[in-house]
């Protein structure tokens, strides 16, 4: 992380974020795992050509964190919310799996605010496979009450199994990082059961931005299944598989995902 951190108070909440480059804006919202050093190479890339905001949920790294009910929609009202704080009129909204929830209820509440959406590994629905994932992770992380244990039971989920086999330092590395949280366990379980909750099915079609929708081949969480739904319901959706990858295919093919995420952004910037 090569940047400075600055604080905004959101209602209730308080949200650590990121304020990076200048020129049209782009707004990345961090999945269920992790917080804002998840774009930090997303951050590298884009700063030179846009003003880049990226933030962490409430709930999640630095932002405040309480064991209360949430639901996608609310984590959408906060990054609107922290728009308006940093004076933000519209932006290119790019999310990752849960932040691609989120995202949707962007555009679903304030349209004229989000010029495009990239969403990567997400749902508009989570089907049967990718909840009991979910609660498979939601559960060890309960029972056993450690991140170390939980990361260990969970990276599988995470990559592809070619990538887990041939890349054992990389895998670890992920380990750590997912084994590394000192958020509350009881904000990751309310927004794992958001997650499972989320459902924007019957309102896609409400969203007529143009869309990004960027997917693992072999994800159990945002299987491809899941991704047909969604972008099968958005009237101006792209599809762009990643063959061989799961769910952080960001990380397994970052140079092709860089690659199209740039050319996206720089193609529909105002």
């Amino acid at each position: 992380m090569d940047y400075i951190t600055s604080e905004a108070g959101i209602g209730r909440y308080s949200l650590r974020y990121v304020d990076e480059g200048k020129g049209p804006c782009v707004v990345l919202i961090h999945g269920l795992a992790g917080d804002l050093g998840a774009w930090d190479a997303q951050v590298r890339l884009l700063r030179p050509h846009f003003r880049v905001i990226a933030f962490d949920n409430r709930g999640a790294g630095r932002s405040t964190q309480v064991d209360e009910p949430v639901s996608t929609r609310d984590l959408a009202g906060d990054t609107l919310g922290l728009m308006d704080h940093l004076g933000i009129a519209h932006a290119q909204v790019v999310g990752r799996s849960m932040g691609g929830a989120v995202a949707q209820h962007m555009a679903l509440l304030a349209p004229h605010r989000v010029e495009t959406l990239v969403l990567c590994a997400s749902f508009a629905k989570l089907d049967a496979l990718g909840r009991r994932v979910l609660s498979n992770m939601r559960e060890a992380l309960e029972w056993r009450g450690s991140w170390a244990d939980h990361a260990r039971h969970s990276v599988q989920n995470f990559v592809s199994a070619a990538f887990f086999n041939a890349y054992p330092d990389r895998v670890a590395a992920i380990e750590r990082l997912l084994g590394g949280e000192t958020r509350l366990a009881a904000c990751y379980s309310r927004q794992n059961e958001a997650c499972q909750l989320h459902d924007t099915t019957a309102e896609l079609a409400r969203i007529t931005q143009p869309a990004l929708v960027m997917a693992g081949a072999v994800d159990p969480i945002c299987s491809p299944a899941a991704t047909s739904l969604l972008s099968q319901g958005l009237p101006n959706a792209a599809v762009e598989m990643f063959e061989g990858a799961s769910h952080f295919f960001l990380m397994e093919q970052p140079e092709r995902f860089n690659r199209l995420l740039l050319a996206w952004l720089q193609r529909h910037a105002r």
